[in-house]
């Protein structure tokens, strides 16, 4: 029996290490893929995703950003996604006071100030409470940003901040979902989330303890579980 295909969808300015507790868990039983997300659309990124993905059906799971990329996926392709998961994220079209701050970000990135904008605009407040002063986990999340680098700040930038509304792609999406945040997301809020399972035909709503924004690596063991059960559900017959 071929092995399945989990894609695993990063948030903006991060990389596969945001997922090296999942990857560890769960790469000897399936293949795991961790793409680059650096096109200048929520689209874009979904179709470039979609064209490197394996022929037939196969599992995907993104985190805020990455979550994003993942719906748009099931918009353009559900007959392709066994299984959706969504963590730390948003269904929402951005936000109108979201734009004027996300050029003001592109214009001090293109001027080569990366690394402030990551430090003073991507705080320690995303993470739980209990986790704000983990050194080594700030530090990683600054590391991934200056590592994925200026240009695809630009372009996650101007990605998010045009992003379309995929409240319908998750009504029409059949297979098991997993809804999951971390208790004290400060950046996707639980009640997002709530609505999020709310639209799904099939979903598992998944609330994580002692985990903001970056639940993955603040309670990873809390997150492996729940995908873990995700994973084990029947898909749905494709379309």
């Amino acid at each position: 029996m071929a092995r399945e295909t989990l894609i695993l969808l990063p948030g903006m300015m991060c990389d596969a290490r945001l997922f090296a507790p999942q990857i560890n868990a769960f790469e000897a039983a399936i293949d795991v893929v961790v793409p680059e997300l650096d096109e200048p659309s929520i689209e874009g990124m979904a179709r470039a995703v979609l064209a490197g993905a394996p022929s037939g059906r196969f599992n995907v799971a993104g985190l805020s950003m990455g979550g994003i990329v993942a719906m748009a996926m099931a918009k353009l392709a559900p007959d392709r996604i066994a299984r959706l998961a969504l963590l730390d994220t948003n269904h929402h079209a951005d936000l109108p006071e979201r734009y004027d701050i996300r050029n003001r970000q592109i214009e001090d990135v293109r001027a080569g100030k990366l690394r402030s904008v990551i430090i003073d605009e991507m705080k320690p407040v995303y993470l739980a409470e209990a986790n704000r002063g983990d050194r080594e986990l700030l530090d990683l999340l600054v590391d991934m940003a200056m590592d994925v680098g200026a240009d695809t700040f630009v372009a996650q930038s101007l990605a998010l901040r045009d992003r379309p509304d995929h409240g319908e792609a998750l009504r029409a999406f059949a297979g098991p979902a997993l809804v999951l945040c971390g208790e004290e997301d400060n950046l996707c809020l639980p009640d997002r989330h709530r609505e999020m399972a709310g639209l799904l035909p099939d979903p598992e709503l998944v609330f994580v303890p002692d985990a903001g924004h970056i639940s993955t690596l603040e309670n990873s063991a809390a997150v492996n579980a729940a995908i873990g059960r995700w994973l084990s559900r029947s898909p749905a017959h494709a379309a």
